[in-house]
């Protein structure tokens, strides 16, 4: 927590000072232009991956940047794509899985997590994933499996679904290498092209 505090107190006396207007602003306006659904893995940090100033993302972060298929009752992450899509407007949906991810190591290496059942639980959102991929223990292959079966969950909540047929909103499956610092854009299950170098 120290080192928290430290920085903390870095930004109240060097960042903020600077960004004073830009922080006055955001102070009475949320207009995020981008839905960004990623991994909750430390090493992804939406903003630095996309260059992004504060206020231009709107971020909803899961294990494994699961999004669970529309049904009724609570749901967190329904709840966030359902504001961001209807009182944000947000204008695209990228749903960025990565490489190293944990959850989609161990999916696809059978690890066991007895001692996680809350994670065990939450992985079963991507069986369909696993089921489609051909090799099971081939990672990279599942990391971007489960981001085309993200979007497609995503499809299923009726504000997107709504943002969809009204040509309101795009949806996008990025997968970002945290060794190269490459995005790569998902286009079909065959086909994919960079984003950036």
């Amino acid at each position: 927590m120290h080192d928290l505090a430290k920085g903390v107190a870095r930004f109240q006396q060097d960042v903020f000072p600077a960004r004073k207007e830009l922080f006055a602003h955001l102070a009475t306006h949320h207009t995020p232009h981008t839905l960004f659904i990623g991994c909750s893995d430390a090493r992804v940090v939406p903003e630095l991956i996309t260059g992004c100033e504060p206020g231009e993302l709107f971020v909803i972060r899961t294990a494994g940047n699961l999004v669970p298929a529309h049904t009724p009752g609570a749901d967190g992450v329904a709840a966030s794509v359902e504001y961001a899509v209807t009182a944000l407007g947000v204008r695209d949906i990228v749903v960025c899985g990565h490489s190293a991810c944990g959850a989609m190591t161990a999916l696809a290496h059978g690890h066991d997590l007895s001692d996680a059942p809350a994670v065990a639980d939450w992985l079963r959102l991507a069986e369909a994933s696993v089921a489609r991929t051909t090799t099971t223990a081939d990672v990279p292959a599942l990391v971007r499996q489960n981001v085309l079966d993200q979007l497609a969950n995503l499809a299923t909540h009726p504000a997107v679904a709504r943002a969809l047929a009204e040509r309101q909103v795009t949806l996008r499956g990025w997968v970002f290498d945290i060794a190269t610092g490459r995005v790569e854009e998902l286009r079909t299950v065959d086909s994919t092209a960079p984003v950036a170098a």
